[in-house]
Formats: structure tokens, C-alpha cells, sequence
């Protein structure tokens, strides 16, 4: 196998077509719409409890932006490095928002 035709190949799975461009956009779209029925329908009837939905509505956030930073940002397409340096660095990011929000929490607390 020739470098060229290994060049072609990988260009080819990294483009995005019409075709995945509009795929995505259904499915966020469908997430989207999943997300309006939990809030405007599930919720104000009390067939969903509170802790149930924002649980959902974090998964269904999360899918959302696999989908849009996988394919719109073409993350999908990079090399694992890259990607790896990214996810880690994300993943210390929401460590530190989760332990200012504890930390601000107990401050609250105390000073009452």
C-alpha cells in the first residue's frame, strides 16, 4: 500500500459529507426535542421526579456535546494524542468546578 493511497484513505473517513453533516443534525435534534418533552411534559406532570430529569438532562447535555465537538469541531478526526490531551484536560476542568462548587458550598454553611 502506497503513502499516497494511505493519505486518500484517511482523507476520505476525515471529510464530512452532506450526508453525516445532516445525520448529526438529526440527531441533535432529536436529543433536542427529547430534552423540550422531559422539561415541557414529563416534569409538570410529575411522571419524572426532579432528580431523574436533571440527571437526564446531564446525559442527554453530554451527548450533545460528544456529538458537536466529535463532528462539528471534527475532534473525531485527530490523532489519539490529541485527543487524549483534550479529555484529560476537560476532565481536570469539571474536577475543579466540582470541588469550587463543594468548597463554596461549606463556606456558605459556615459563615451562617
Amino acid at each position: 500500500m502506497s503513502a499516497e493511497h494511505t493519505h486518500e484513505h484517511a482523507e476520505e473517513h476525515a471529510t464530512m459529507t452532506k450526508g453525516k453533516i445532516w445525520r448529526v443534525f438529526f440527531y441533535l435534534l432529536g436529543i433536542t426535542a427529547l430534552e423540550f418533552f422531559i422539561a415541557l411534559y414529563l416534569l409538570p406532570k410529575g411522571i419524572l421526579a426532579h432528580g431523574i430529569g436533571n440527571f437526564a438532562y446531564i446525559i442527554l447535555t453530554l451527548v450533545k456535546a460528544f456529538y458537536i465537538v466529535a463532528y462539528f469541531m471534527h475532534l473525531k478526526f485527530e490523532k489519539i494524542a490529541f485527543k487524549t490531551g483534550i479529555i484529560i484536560s476537560f476532565v481536570f476542568i469539571i474536577y475543579f468546578i466540582v470541588l469550587m462548587l463543594t468548597e463554596g458550598s461549606y463556606l456558605n454553611v459556615h459563615m451562617n
